[in-house]
């Protein structure tokens, strides 16, 4: 509970303190001049004035609205590699704990995860956005994320965060860990009977010190080639469609030694040949009135 007092002048604010200076001088000649009954007068006139004020005695009763903190918690597949899962729930368990000691502090605890068969990386700020949207920017004590580090939602801009809390990241995993993947950077989905289409892809390790590693790319399991890549270098294969519906094409690079997993050791793509001349039923206009 506060105390204070408050004015709510009667007559506008240049009026009361101009009234404040005539009665500071009038009170300032009574008491020179020793006039009789001076003091009872000027107390009269700061009287007047105070009057003109209008002020009043207000009291505030203050109910604190706590801060909010928010833990983003990666549920991505790749933190089931290793024991990620478990130093993730013991890193969670001790800043519910720490956290919870904080008077006034609100802790909003989210697991962020893709959804049913979709995937689209590891989308950690869209979760914490959409933890913290209904809290001002100034209640945001900070937020805390527990990942193995593939986010894949970095806002290229500090501000897209829409508050200027810090934001720590809790990565788990150990260090030196290494792990090597196969990245698509074009995967059509159609091609012509009887023609090649393009896949490009990307060989990428982490971690690891490394200048080439061999490939193998397979049609329906038939091997078409094998040859020696560079590491972290934009790449292109060929790959004949010799029948209509799906072909198949794997493409498989070396074991990285000591790696994290082979799972992303390997990509698959999906191509529906289709024939060169189709047979195409072209529907246009709108009905008519007598249809």
């Amino acid at each position: 509970m506060n105390l204070g007092v408050s004015f709510a002048p009667l007559v506008p604010s240049d009026v009361v303190w101009t009234a404040l200076a005539v009665a500071v001088l009038l009170s300032a000649a009574l008491l020179l001049a020793r006039s009789r009954g001076a003091l009872v007068r000027a107390v009269a006139l700061a009287l007047m004035v105070l009057a003109l004020a209008n002020p009043s005695l207000t009291r505030e009763d203050r109910d604190p609205i706590p801060s909010v903190a928010a833990i983003i918690i990666d549920k991505s597949p790749s933190q089931d590699f290793g024991d990620r899962n478990q130093q993730t729930e013991a890193a969670r368990a001790a800043l519910t704990e720490r956290l919870g000691r904080i008077p006034g502090l609100e802790v909003r605890i989210v697991e962020a995860s893709h959804a049913d068969g979709e995937y689209d990386g590891t989308q950690l700020f869209s979760a914490l956005a959409s933890t913290l949207a209904d809290v001002p920017p100034d209640r945001v004590a900070g937020a805390i994320m527990i990942t193995d580090g593939r986010v894949h939602d970095v806002p290229a801009d500090a501000a897209a965060l829409g508050f200027a809390a810090p934001l720590h990241v809790l990565v788990t995993g150990h260090k030196n860990e290494r792990d090597r993947r196969i990245v698509l950077t074009n995967a059509p989905r159609f091609g012509i009977v009887g023609h090649a289409q393009t896949i490009g892809f990307r060989v990428e390790d982490q971690g690891a010190q490394t200048g080439t590693t061999e490939i193998t790319v397979r049609r329906d399991g038939e091997v078409l080639e094998r040859r020696v890549v560079t590491v972290h270098t934009d790449l292109k294969v060929n790959v004949p469609i010799p029948h209509a519906g799906q072909n198949i094409v794997e493409i498989e690079v070396s074991p990285l030694e000591g790696e994290l997993t082979l799972v992303n050791n390997r990509a698959v793509v999906s191509i529906d040949g289709v024939r060169d001349k189709l047979r195409v039923l072209l529907v246009s206009g709108e009905p008519g009135a007598t249809c």
